[in-house]
């Protein structure tokens, strides 16, 4: 099933069930992809129009960077449940002998890490997002700034979404190292831009008067 494909209420309705799949993952990847699409919405106001002429360069620039952010998050959707689905049947797996035992524990390794990689890049996505989001604000459309602001705050939520769901799969590993490579990525990450993204949503709040 290609999740992407869905109609709206059709994915909360398999979102909202029991299925392993979509979760979490994808769903911050959806929140990207929702932010990126709202960048896009400022520079698509501001083109075009006399009064930002001489910023027209940098908001196709923007824009282009963007689309090209928004797809990878789209394609992140699906291939979140891609990798976790294994991740799901793994679990079952029977360990009654020794033999068993050693070879649930080097698939649920594999794919631990198959499942910690997407959300990673989502991370990694929307971190760059909300660099765009930050240079949308300042030059893009005034009559657009709080979609700008908007995007911001749905960033910060796709990081944080995608962080949760590197973490709850390094716990599991074996392989600590690493394990805490990823989640010193992470870590950092999030040190680093969810102030970038709070600084844009609070600029655009007090731009706003509120």
């Amino acid at each position: 099933m290609k999740y992407t494909e869905l109609p709206v209420q059709e994915y909360l309705s398999e979102l909202s069930s029991n299925a392993p799949v979509p979760g979490g993952g994808g769903t911050s990847a959806l929140t990207g992809a929702l932010a990126a699409s709202l960048g896009n919405m400022v520079g698509s106001l501001t083109v075009g129009k006399k009064k930002y002429a001489d910023v027209e360069e940098d908001i196709r620039r923007l824009m282009k960077k963007m689309t090209e952010i928004r797809n990878d998050l789209i394609s992140l959707i699906d291939e979140d449940a891609a990798v976790f689905e294994p991740l799901s049947k793994a679990y079952g797996l029977p360990k009654e002998t020794s033999e068993q035992a050693e070879e649930k524990e080097r698939i649920m390794e594999k794919c631990l890490k198959d499942a910690a990689s997407v959300p990673v890049r989502i991370l990694d996505d929307a971190s760059q997002a909300i660099l765009l989001l930050e240079e949308f604000a300042e030059k893009g459309s005034k009559l657009a700034v709080s979609d700008a602001g908007c995007g911001a705050s749905l960033c910060r939520s796709a990081m944080e979404g995608a962080a949760l769901n590197v973490f709850i799969n390094t716990k599991m590993m074996k392989d600590r190292a690493y394990a805490e490579k990823l989640n010193l990525h992470v870590k950092n990450v999030l040190e680093e831009y969810t102030p970038k993204a709070e600084m844009v949503y609070n600029s655009v709040r007090e731009r706003l008067g509120g």
